[in-house]
């Protein structure tokens, strides 16, 4: 997410080093998420309004210009390992909403509906997700390049080839908006910020989960180890940022998927849903499962992801066999889901027949 802000404020100034655009944007994320929880909700409450308004903007600028081209769809092993793999990416982004959605929903009041909560947090998922993804396919499709030099041939591409998503922004809004249209790239560059905020302030919550000796750090200085860390990711990663975005979405869409795989069948299966949870006991170690199941069943979904990956670094034996030879399809993330679900529900009826918890 950082990247993506500071290519954008890199499109508006190219005097803004993308390291600075990272800084920038991850400090004033920092400083939301410092004074707790009521000041992120209030702050996430409104801060998607302007950004809405300026994709609203940007779909009809991009619709006025006339430049999108409706890409026809292929056949064969070469589109189908594409398709798997640009899925998997699409899954692995969507999907990361799940380990810390309860972090926000548990602040509900208990008197309000199951299903209106579950039901409010889909739409609040399933339409910007949607809109903003197809939105950016669609701009994407007026990139044209050299078939035989691949190099940049109009200003699309060319854009965004020097700064990255923003320049291909900045392509649709510059000619016609002029310096509005560079306000509103600043805008969306600062939106960052609110999709940031949920991420930084669970990475407290989890990390205070872990032990009696976590709990007793106070939660903005793992907030600020937390910012410090994905810094130090993103500043590396900005002059590799298609490869990052995928390679590591991807890699989030095997680690989610093992943890749905999990997490799901003692859900419904083993706790028969919310009846079977007892918070009274969760700070007693002797009355809860003592996790052999989810350690070994997690070991099984890391095996699935590689058999079924396809990335620069490895292609599984499952995953080679879809796709163009040498790329393969990814399918890492129904076997790594596939592998921990079927594991799980084997060991962890062992495990509690065994221990009785």
């Amino acid at each position: 997410n950082v990247i993506v802000g500071a290519q954008l404020l890199n499109a508006v100034n190219n005097d803004v080093p993308g390291y600075a655009g990272i800084i920038i944007i991850a400090a004033a994320t920092f400083l939301v998420t410092l004074f707790g929880y009521k000041v992120v909700h209030y702050y996430e409450f409104y801060s998607w309004i302007p950004s809405f308004i300026i994709f609203l903007i940007v779909l009809g600028e991009f619709a006025h210009s006339g430049a999108f081209v409706n890409l026809p769809m292929h056949s064969g092993n070469a589109e189908a390992g594409s398709v798997l793999s640009y899925a998997a990416s699409v899954f692995g982004f969507a999907t990361g909403w799940t380990s810390y959605a309860a972090d926000y929903t548990v602040y509900q009041p208990r008197t309000v509906s199951r299903l209106k909560t579950f039901g409010w947090t889909w739409i609040g998922l399933i339409f910007p997700l949607l809109f903003t993804e197809m939105l950016g396919v669609a701009v994407a499709t007026a990139m044209t390049f050299d078939p035989e030099t691949f190099e940049p041939t109009n200003s699309y591409s060319i854009n965004y080839t020097k700064s990255g998503v923003g320049g291909l922004l900045a392509a649709v809004l510059f000619p016609p908006l002029g310096d509005f249209g560079r306000f509103c790239l600043v805008v969306l560059a600062l939106s960052i910020i609110a999709n940031n905020c949920p991420n930084i302030y669970s990475v407290g919550l989890s990390l205070q989960v872990l032990g009696r000796w976590t709990q007793a750090v106070p939660r903005f200085v793992w907030t600020f180890v937390g910012t410090l860390v994905y810094c130090a990711i993103a500043i590396p990663g900005y002059s590799h940022f298609e490869s990052v975005l995928e390679n590591f979405m991807l890699v989030i869409g095997y680690w989610l998927a093992i943890y749905e795989g999990i997490s799901l069948p003692e859900h419904f299966i083993f706790k028969k849903g919310f009846a079977g949870y007892d918070p009274a006991i969760y700070l007693s170690p002797h009355l809860l499962p003592p996790g052999i199941a989810a350690v070994v069943a997690f070991c099984f979904g890391v095996f699935g992801a590689v058999m079924g990956m396809a990335q620069v670094w490895f292609i599984g034996p499952i995953g080679k066999h879809i796709g163009t030879p040498g790329f393969g399809g990814d399918i890492g993330f129904p076997l790594a889901f596939a592998f921990a679900f079927v594991s799980y529900c084997v060991l962890r009826s062992v495990e509690k027949s065994k221990f009785r918890r």
